[in-house]
Parts: C-alpha cells; structure tokens; sequence
C-alpha cells in the first residue's frame, strides 16, 4: 500500500453488489494466466446501470470499451458496497483495472476482507456522503497515514476512518505476506 495515493475519482452509488462490480458471466476466466486475467479489468463494474456509472451525471464506462485498465484509480461509493457473493473476484477485478482505493460510506464485510485479505484494493470507510460531494473525474488525493482524502478539484478535504490494524496487512501486500513477516508461517527455502 503506498503512503499517498492519487487518480482520478469514479463515484457509484449505494449496495453496488459484486454481480455489478464483475457480472458472472466474467467470471469464468483464469485468476492467474495473463492474457485472461486481464479481462477482469475490462469487465470491472460493467454490471452498474448505465444512469449510476459514473455519478453525478452516470452514462459514463469505469473502463472504456476494448480498454483493460481503467483511467479511474479510486472508487467513491455509498453505502454496503461489496455486498452479494462472497467472491474474492470483485476486489480482484478493481485491482486488475488500475484501482487502488475504495472510499465508501460502508461494506459488505466479505468485500472489505477480501480486499484486505488478497492485498487487492485499499477499502476506506468514510463518515461522510462523499458521493453528494465527489464528480466522476475529480482528481483525489489518500493519504493511507493520515486518513486523509483531499479533493483536488475543489480544494476540500474530509477525514476517513482509520484502517487500524489492517494498515500493516496492505502494507505487507496480503494476509498472507503479512503472516509470513510475523513469523506466523514458515518461509519456503
């Protein structure tokens, strides 16, 4: 996880489910050959109504046809983001696109640990509806240390909630790099 991250913002609405974030019909490409895993990344909230992709005006694609990244680095969204399947493939496609955060009001919590868990995205819980207050297309600036998001575009600033602990799982990559740097499995030789 980096200490400071900034792109460009792609607000969505309340319970975006992860039938939304990766329809199932993508869901049938390998996680770990290059030339199909890609494919997560073209698909990645394809399954938004059309008139919610890209709030406040919507009508607007997280990754532009026949694209495989996204020029959206972080998702704003509102409320119980994540929620559906307990699939890891809707982090994985986020992360596959070019995202790098999700700012939300709430999650699913099998989204947020998915997302913590497989190091994919980094999940931000917000005490505020910043989807009232964030365009599609607003340049965002996170500060992982600080909490901090600041709205480039328009000067504002808002405080997230902390990511506590987990902090130290992103900063190692995944759950399972953070357990093998506190010595809680052994390395391979």
């Amino acid at each position: 996880m980096k200490d400071i991250i900034r792109g460009l913002a792609y607000v969505v609405g309340d319970s975006i489910d992860t039938d939304q974030i990766i329809p199932a019909q993508h869901l049938v490409y390998s996680l770990t050959r290059p030339e199909e895993r890609r494919l997560y990344g073209r698909y990645a909230l394809s399954g938004v109504p059309t008139e919610g992709q890209g709030l406040p005006f919507g009508n607007i694609p997280f990754t532009e046809p026949d694209a495989y990244k996204s020029r959206f680095k972080i998702v704003v969204a509102g409320k119980n983001f994540g929620c559906g399947s307990s699939r890891e493939h809707a982090p994985f496609a986020l992360q596959e696109a070019g995202c790098e955060a999700v700012v939300a009001e709430s999650y699913a919590r099998i989204f947020y640990r998915n997302a913590i868990d497989g190091g994919f995205v980094v999940p931000f819980e917000t005490p505020v509806r910043l989807i009232d207050k964030i365009r599609t297309g607003d340049e965002l600036e996170i500060d992982t240390r600080l909490a901090k998001l600041t709205n480039l575009t328009t000067g504002e600033e808002f405080l997230l909630h902390p990511l506590g602990e987990v902090a130290e799982i992103l900063r190692a990559g995944n759950l399972f790099e953070y357990a093998r740097k506190a010595g809680l499995i052994p390395t391979t030789a």
